[in-house]
């Protein structure tokens, strides 16, 4: 299928990608900016194209490209990540520079985004006027919850966890673990650093920003911090197999609502919230959920 759009190159070797409605009368002044998952790229995910096509004539959707994109995950970061996005939202508005620029992170997009305004560095990066944080979830809660009932693979996802915890500790984070015999570093596909899977797989690791089981004085370090500047909007699908079961959803995403608010931050509730009947990433979704999540975003950036 042929996407209409521009093909930006925001650094060197990084593109964006905008789309262009085709019945767009005007340049658009503002910005959302569209952050994937894990092994996610341009176009993987359907629902930015659908987006993208009900914005306000003023705003266009460009997918950003990261180092980390597809296969890149495993020898990446969140760090990098969130250099590169600042890269991307800095060249968009030197094109735009009265516009605003909304991020609008997928699964571990939503990570990047929290590393964005809350990690290392974010003083210094470039403001943005509102994040949305779609399927934001726990890889370690994920993972633990597909390992529940497999001894094997929960005796892998365990090696996996002591073995990268061994080699960050001493100092071969950036080593590659081997594969061979593991079942849950089979599964992962991608080459992975010892760095990244304990990111990913320990309590307290630089990834784990979604995590159910947070105590409520380490959320304050997180969403307590997101900038007063930059609203918020959660996003979770009531199907989304990737949540635990035992997970209240309502109850978690105004959990972390109250705490952004308590920080001195601005969290839309109208509009974010639990999807009714959609999964992870929505691709194979009904249309109507997924209009569903279209209707928010576009109200979400249209009361900016």
């Amino acid at each position: 299928m042929a996407h209409l759009g521009t093909l930006h190159l925001y650094t060197k070797k990084l593109p964006a990608f905008e789309h262009i409605p085709s019945n767009s009368p005007s340049r658009p002044q503002n910005t959302l900016l569209w952050i994937g998952g894990l092994s996610d790229g341009l176009l993987t995910v359907k629902y930015p194209t659908s987006i993208s096509q009900a914005l306000p004539k003023d705003w266009s959707l460009a997918e950003v490209l990261l180092s980390s994109a597809y296969d890149g995950w495993g020898t990446g970061s969140l760090a990098r990540d969130a250099e590169e996005v600042g890269k991307c939202v800095a060249y968009f508005k030197s094109l735009r520079p009265s516009g605003k620029v909304v991020l609008m992170g997928h699964s571990t997009g939503c990570q990047d985004v929290m590393e964005y305004l809350v990690g290392a560095g974010n003083e210094e990066r470039e403001r943005i006027d509102g994040a949305v944080l779609q399927a934001g979830l726990s890889d370690r809660e994920g993972w633990e919850a597909i390992v529940a009932d497999d001894p094997a693979l929960k005796e892998s996802l365990e090696e996996t966890i002591d073995l990268a915890t061994k080699w960050v500790e001493a100092g071969d984070g950036d080593a590659i673990l081997p594969k061979k015999g593991n079942k849950v570093l089979e599964m992962f596909e991608s080459p992975c650093t010892a760095y990244r899977a304990y990111s990913l797989l320990v309590k307290g690791g630089d990834d784990d920003y979604f995590s159910t089981d947070l105590e409520d004085e380490t959320l304050e370090g997180t969403f307590g911090k997101i900038p007063s500047r930059t609203k918020v909007m959660f996003l979770w699908g009531s199907k989304d197999p990737y949540i635990p079961e035992a997970v209240d959803q309502e109850s978690t995403l105004k959990r972390w609502a109250k705490i952004v608010k308590g920080g001195g931050g601005s969290v839309d509730e109208v509009n974010g919230g639990v999807i009714k009947g959609a999964t992870h990433n929505l691709n194979d979704d009904p249309e109507d959920v997924v209009q569903e999540l279209v209707g928010r975003v576009v109200r979400f950036v249209g009361g900016l």
